[in-house]
């Protein structure tokens, strides 16, 4: 059940993320000064963490260098 409800509240911020109705339906309008994005940006945020709750966790495509750990240990 819990699952379900994770992902049903990420596919919902997947779909407000789209946009779908341009701009008509917003929590909070973008053209408020310093607080208009920030819907967008709690919903990126839920996303995110109901994508980490499933195993992907996104933010790994940000860090540079760094490779997943292996599954055995180096060959000596």
């Amino acid at each position: 059940m819990k699952k379900i409800l994770v992902a049903l509240v990420g596919l919902l911020c997947f779909v407000y993320l789209l946009n779908p109705t341009a701009g008509v339906f917003e929590l909070l309008p973008d053209n408020i000064p310093l607080i208009g994005n920030l819907d967008e940006v709690t919903a990126t945020t839920v996303f995110f963490a109901a994508m980490r709750y499933f195993g992907w966790d996104p933010t790994t495509m940000l860090l540079k260098g760094t490779k997943a750990p292996s599954a055995s240990p180096p060959a000596r």
